[in-house]
């Protein structure tokens, strides 16, 4: 029995309706991933004690790289930490300059009571423990020193949790943002909390208010990053786990480009130790890994997270954790847990007219239209369940047995295209190795 609401599993149909991965909802349907599960399991347990560290997500097209991302998420939240989403895009978020990473990540950072743009949220909680410690010593709430108290608290907590290390600008803001909400000037407040941000589109006024200029640099982002981090941890969260989806995307972008992005991960990786509480976790294909131009062809990052595999077997301990294709059985248990989770108006008859004899046809109807490939075709398999449940559910004289036919429909993507041909999908990067150098 499902334990989700009936907003959680509307939005999971929605959400497969249209193609894509859900937001919530994941371990509901979730099948064949318990070793993996484990392991990002253990990999939050380390964060939690005080680590620092990076995980890299490898599979194949179809295999659930973001599915398995967006379940970490979900399971880091239930545990503690606040996370972030990030989809690496050419057009939406250049990976080689990481004050566009920085951006990225802390306007989609979320909680498990604030999905998505929790900062301000964050922020509000660290600054409230801030004066009930100071209330618990003795200062009182209503002196008129007050304020200036909790202001220099802030900056002292910053500077101890950071090492020294937050940027003198950071703190500024910090303690403006929280001037700023005691005069109740919120909309100058917000402001400055989008600056904060990495937000480009912030009044000269509200930076002058905090004695700031221009906007957080890509050289400077990193350190702004360990600020967020530690008024994460100090707010109360056990960490921030950063999810970075879809890497391979950076093989596809110009040489340049490309080349620093690859070394923009590298310095995240030699870093991530010297981060305590945080945990980076990339999503990305063999092609990414394996070819030259990808990780393989950055000699220092692919000593460092290289996969190895002997006999068919990989330990899921190491850099590199392995996601495998789905298979038959995999696909018709998932189709079978979705058709029990379904909002039918009558679940009986649903049940009965979606029978397993049917999930049967559909796995071999499906799998037959892209020439077999049983491992690409989770996206359209999930894509026309759905429908044939939408079907049955909406009119009692459909019988799916009869009247099913495969049709591919008109969105395939790249990979998809080439199974339906059956064609091999290449990514020609170029076969040259990446320059080694320092760009954040």
């Amino acid at each position: 029995m499902s334990t989700l609401s009936d907003r959680d599993v509307e939005h999971i149909f929605e959400k497969l309706r249209q193609g894509v991965v859900p937001e919530r909802g994941l371990e509901a349907f979730a099948h064949g991933i318990d070793r993996q599960r484990n392991e990002i399991g253990r990999q939050l347990d380390l964060v939690r004690r005080g680590e620092g560290g990076f995980k890299f997500l490898r599979g194949g097209y179809g295999c659930g790289k973001t599915f398995m991302a967006r379940l970490a998420v979900l399971e880091a939240q239930a545990r503690g930490f606040a996370t972030s989403f990030v989809v690496v895009s050419d057009n939406d978020l250049k990976f080689h300059r990481f004050d566009d990473v920085y951006g990225k990540v802390v306007r989609e950072l979320g909680t498990s009571a604030c999905p998505r743009g929790a900062l301000g949220d964050v922020l509000d909680r660290w600054i409230g423990q801030v004066e009930e410690t100071l209330e618990a010593t003795g200062a009182d709430p209503d002196a008129d020193d007050f304020d200036d108290r909790v202001r220099a608290r802030l900056r002292d907590d910053l500077a101890a949790m950071s090492g020294g290390k937050a940027p003198p600008d950071f703190v500024r803001v910090v303690q403006t943002i929280f001037d700023l909400k005691q005069q109740g000037d919120i909309a100058e407040a917000g402001a400055l909390l989008s600056w904060l941000a990495g937000s480009p589109n912030v009044s000269a006024a509200a930076k002058k208010a905090a004695g700031v200029k221009g906007d957080i640099g890509s050289r400077d982002a990193l350190d702004y990053l360990r600020g967020v981090l530690e008024i994460v941890k100090a707010a109360g969260y056990a960490g921030l786990v950063v999810v970075i989806d879809e890497a391979e995307t950076i093989i596809r972008m110009r040489k340049d480009t490309r080349h620093k992005s690859l070394n923009g991960i590298r310095q995240i990786v030699d870093a991530s130790g010297g981060y305590p509480g945080l945990l980076w976790l990339f999503t990305g294909t063999p092609e990414f890994f394996d070819s030259r131009a990808g990780v393989a062809g950055l000699a220092p990052l692919h000593d460092r997270v290289q996969f190895m595999a002997q006999g068919g077997v990989a330990s899921l301990r190491q850099p590199q954790l392995e996601l495998r294709p789905f298979d038959r059985e995999r696909l018709r248990t998932v189709a079978m847990k979705l058709r029990d989770l379904y909002p039918a108006d009558d679940p009986a008859d649903l049940q009965g007219r979606v029978s397993p004899a049917f999930v049967e046809r559909l796995v071999d109807e499906v799998t037959k239209g892209f020439r077999g490939d049983v491992g690409v075709v989770p996206r359209q398999f999930l894509r026309q369940f759905v429908d044939q449940l939408d079907k049955v559910n909406d009119f009692e004289d459909y019988d799916p047995m009869t009247a099913y036919g495969f049709e591919p429909p008109g969105d395939l993507k790249p990979e998809e295209q080439h199974a339906m041909a059956g064609t091999s999908f290449e990514v020609d990067g170029g076969d040259e190795l990446v320059p080694e150098e320092t760009v954040w």
